[in-house]
């Protein structure tokens, strides 16, 4: 029924890095049945730190098999299986990545015997192996090699089947069941009420620190996606390792999401995160003055430091606003330089700037209103003034929509603006689920 699982590597993830023992206890949940151990080349150097810590060296693989040698056996040993582990997102993650790349699939349930022991042993000071084992009094022998840990773990395994008075083993296995996949230190109860609602959710640190935010559409299916896709790669890992809380805010619909998410992305700056900590629109309409002191218009890529006129992320985009800003003028064509020799510059440069102060001045200024989606009287809004994002908040029914920006903006708590959220709410506009109504100063 179960196959007890512990392996060495030769570092945190599997993506990039390889095993280098294996030790595969069978168990029928009473005694142990047989087992497989074996030394395994990983094809790479072992760090010192891990020959420090396990005692394996280069020179005791160096003739070990390959994993694909293997694999095959461990397959069979493991189909049709629970696959036990202590902390058994790790070890599965190895595994079933080392598989794939053979061939094989590995699609059976997993146990994690520290989250099983927090529910059949409560209370204890830590749940580590080692810790654990000497609170339950059971001999560990040969420790940080893949026998001697697997071998305590089966003891640890029959101990918890034995107390196990409340079937917590039974619930575990059960359907899909959240303790199969969720990292060891996160309960289950905090992913049980998360809601599937869109919103934006952050994981937390043992400090309370939030190293990750999101949104979602559903927000418990988007939060428990991240812990049942067993991404083998060190960012993820990593993130599984150190996550211990999940919060949540609720949103009235994904674009409400997507610009909260936005905002604390930028006001928190989670270790985790990468998107949108460096977003900005690709290109910027600039005004520079050449050398003989004229005004010229420029399209250049965003600066982070020098104030753009405009920004866009195509360039037709740009071309289409210096046209806008030389159709001001009566006499200024497409290519300035053509007639500067008949103007000073200080009254071409006059005109330019007035062009591009109309251009700012008329930058459209809209509300957006959402379709209440759940019924509950609140209709969500949004403010965009003069191509700015305002802010966005709520509106209660029944009532009716003003006209003048600066009632909105009596309505609407102002918030950070980027250049994402602005993006966004163009996009948005011309959904059917929101109203657009233009404004006047």
């Amino acid at each position: 029924m179960y196959a007890i699982v512990d392996i060495e590597t030769t570092g945190g993830f599997a993506a990039n890095h390889g095993i280098t023992e294996i030790a595969i206890l069978l168990h029928n949940g009473v005694e142990e049945e047989g087992r497989f151990t074996t030394l395994v080349n990983p094809g790479q150097l072992i760090p010192r730190y891990i020959i420090a810590l396990t005692g394996i060296t280069n020179e005791m693989v160096q003739s070990a098999p390959r994993f694909e040698t293997v694999a095959g056996k461990i397959h069979e040993l493991l189909a049709n299986r629970v696959f036990v582990a202590h902390n058994v997102n790790f070890d599965y993650s190895f595994v079933k990545s080392h598989l794939e790349q053979c061939g094989f699939d590995l699609p059976v349930k997993k146990l994690c015997t520290v989250r099983m022991a927090r529910k059949i042993f409560p209370g204890l000071a830590s749940y580590s192996l080692g810790n654990l084992c000497r609170s339950l009094e059971i001999p560990v022998e040969n420790r940080h090699r893949a026998a001697g840990d697997a071998a305590a773990t089966a003891a640890l395994f029959s101990k918890m089947v034995k107390e196990d008075h409340q079937a917590v083993i039974a619930k575990m296995l059960k359907g899909k069941n959240a303790d199969q996949y969720l990292p060891p230190q996160v309960p289950v109860e905090i992913i049980e009420k998360i809601p599937g609602s869109p919103g934006v959710y952050y994981f937390e640190n043992a400090k309370k620190e939030i190293i990750y935010v999101g949104k979602a559409i559903n927000l418990v299916k988007r939060v428990k996606s991240h812990f049942s896709n067993n991404d083998n790669s060190k960012r993820k890992q990593d993130l599984l390792r150190q996550v211990s809380n999940v919060r949540y805010k609720v949103c009235s619909s994904e674009l409400m999401a997507l610009i909260l998410e936005s905002q604390e992305i930028r006001r928190i700056w989670p270790l985790f995160n990468r998107s949108q900590k460096k977003y900005h629109h690709k290109y910027g309409l600039y005004a520079y003055e050449d050398g003989r002191g004229y005004l010229q218009l420029a399209i250049d890529k965003k600066k982070n430091h020098l104030p753009a006129i405009y920004t866009f992320n195509w360039l037709t985009e740009g071309q289409a606003h210096i046209r806008k800003i030389l159709g001001k003028t009566e006499e200024i064509e497409a290519t300035p330089g053509h007639s500067l020799a008949a103007e000073q510059p200080a009254e071409y440069n006059q005109r330019i700037e007035l062009a591009i102060a109309n251009l700012r001045q008329n930058l459209p200024s809209f509300a957006l209103v959402e379709k209440d989606p759940i019924a509950t009287g609140q209709f969500a809004v949004y403010l965009m003034e003069k191509g700015q994002f305002y802010g966005m908040g709520f509106l209660e029914a029944p009532f009716s929509l003003p006209l003048k920006l600066q009632t909105w903006k009596q309505i609407i708590e102002p918030s950070p603006d980027n250049d994402y959220i602005r993006g966004l709410l163009y996009q948005f506009a011309a959904k059917p689920d929101l109203s657009r109504l233009d404004l006047q100063d």
